[in-house]
């Protein structure tokens, strides 16, 4: 069986980041899947579930709601390694057009201070594993130390 392109980067050597990790063509559309990558891995401690589920509910609304990218706006959710995020959208984009929504998307949810979106038992399959102040924490560190100053390795897979 073929291996997916996900599984064929080098993540020995895969800094944080946001990056293209695949463009599909829907009929004459196509869909770039950004691969947002929170912790480096296998070399930092992966994101806990109750925030990576809360940060996956606000990116999804926040995303969802977008004035610019909104209607663009494809997926959002958590990678099972819980290293970070895969965001689709459509369009033939690069990590640098897609790079100010992101910023933007962790900007708001470190300032995030209503309920989580969806928490309910009516809306959310595990309602109750949620930690609103694990998002502000995890998405304060990757701001500060990734989207604030991008660098090369930060939008593009190592070769």
């Amino acid at each position: 069986m073929e291996a997916i392109a996900s599984f064929e980067v080098d993540h020995i050597r895969m800094s944080r980041g946001i990056f293209v990790s695949r463009r599909d063509r829907v009929g004459d559309k196509v869909l770039t899947t950004f691969d947002i990558r929170m912790k480096e891995p296998n070399r930092e401690p992966v994101m806990d579930v109750p925030g990576l589920h809360s940060i996956e509910h606000l990116g999804a609304t926040i995303l969802r709601n977008d004035k610019e990218w909104g209607d663009r706006m494809i997926y959002f959710g958590p990678m099972g390694c819980r290293t970070g995020y895969y965001l689709i959208l459509a369009g033939d984009l690069r990590s640098e057009e897609a790079l100010p929504l992101v910023q933007s998307l962790f900007r708001t949810i470190i300032n995030w201070n209503d309920e989580v979106p969806g928490a309910s038992a009516a809306c959310c399959g595990n309602w109750r594993d949620h930690n609103l102040d694990m998002a502000h924490w995890e998405s304060g560190k990757f701001m500060e130390e990734v989207l604030d100053n991008p660098q090369h390795a930060n939008l593009h897979y190592p070769d």
